[in-house]
């Protein structure tokens, strides 16, 4: 990996929310109807998809999540983490919540409402399935949009980017070790070389890659020619990751069909563990006194969860037909509309957050 500079750079210009990043609940939701209604019409050519595997990595999907990951981490500044220590309660507070709480919270809510009081209405022998994916969903922090939620929000750029570059560092390290963990509590079924060859493929690499060319256009061009290269590469990553739903959601077709209610059900754990972190992580920031300029984003990267890398690696470990995979779509189905009411949520209540918090 690229080694870290000391001294931050300059913070990332303000993002706003674009038109396509705002309706993207709606772009999965035709996406959903696109690929049901493909994967029934040409069957041949989704088999041939799936066939084209190496190592049980399917290489199409690969590209595709390739295209999907490396320009949103072309964002992240390592150089940021030389500027942890001025803001080191939220991102005390934010690292709790990312490491300590959400990935342990999701899998607890997974296995009481999936694996006991929904049992009962979904595909018989799919939970453990559905589980893998929402730990998955929530083993890592996002990465991209959370820049986007803090700028909503008003939130410290300096703060978000540092806090952001190290859950990248730890997540290197922490993602397959954790994972591991969780999924062999729920008792699921590890397989440990695909799990490494996952992280490697799409943690590991695609960071390297990243800063690569991160450090080669700023070297040529400045912050001006990243931002434009950024801007370029904006378009690619969205339209990967839906061409990447029309195929899990062409696999996926007949059992959704019959069981449209599988999704509505898996919505309901990630609804409850987004709203639950963010909270954690607000009311926490208020009792240490932390600047609702900074808890504002600790409260949204707290509850966030990088839905690119859980469907890279559901589709990895379990494939692009398991339930895994149909499980963190549904993540990638609720964030916009869940996260963009978190940001209303902590601009509602900054009165109440400034009055209360302890200097």
């Amino acid at each position: 990996m690229s080694t870290i500079a000391p001294v931050a750079g300059p913070a990332p210009a303000r993002p706003g929310i674009g038109t396509f990043e705002r309706y993207l609940t709606l772009w999965v939701a035709l996406c959903i109807v696109a690929g049901i209604g493909l994967g029934h019409l040409l069957p041949g050519l989704f088999a041939r998809i799936a066939s084209a595997e190496v190592a049980r990595v399917n290489l199409i999907v690969a590209v595709l999540i390739w295209l999907m990951i490396v320009p949103m981490l072309l964002k992240i500044d390592f150089g940021a983490l030389g500027s942890i220590r001025q803001h080191w309660k939220g991102v005390g507070v934010t690292l709790f919540i990312n490491w300590a709480v959400k990935p342990f919270s999701m899998a607890a809510l997974g296995t009481l409402f999936i694996g006991w009081l929904f049992a009962p209405l979904l595909p018989a022998g799919e939970g453990p399935s559905y589980i893998a994916g929402l730990i998955l969903l929530a083993a890592a922090p996002c990465t991209a949009m959370v820049f986007v939620w803090s700028n909503l929000c008003e939130g410290e750029p300096t703060y978000t980017l540092s806090q952001v570059a190290l859950n990248d560092v730890i997540m290197v390290f922490l993602f397959a070790p954790l994972v591991g963990l969780l999924l062999g509590v729920a008792s699921v079924t590890v397989p440990w070389d695909t799990l490494l060859i996952s992280v490697l493929l799409y943690i590991v690499v695609p960071v390297i890659a990243a800063q690569l060319v991160r450090r080669a256009v700023l070297a040529n061009g400045g912050q001006s020619a990243l931002d434009r290269l950024l801007g370029r590469l904006g378009p690619v990553s969205l339209v990967s990751l839906l061409a990447t739903l029309v195929l899990l959601f062409g696999f996926q077709g007949e059992a959704i069909v019959a069981q449209p209610l599988v999704i509505a059900l898996l919505a309901v754990p990630i609804l409850i563990q987004v709203y639950f972190n963010a909270g954690l992580a607000y009311w926490l920031s208020r009792r240490f006194g932390v600047a609702w300029c900074v808890a504002a984003p600790a409260a949204l990267i707290g509850a966030s969860n990088f839905f690119e890398l859980a469907v890279a690696a559901a589709i990895s470990l379990f494939g692009l037909t398991s339930g895994a995979a149909l499980a963190t779509v549904v993540g990638v189905l609720v964030e916009v509309p869940v996260m963009l009411s978190v940001v209303s949520i902590v601009k509602a209540s900054r009165g109440w957050y400034e009055r209360g918090a302890r200097a």
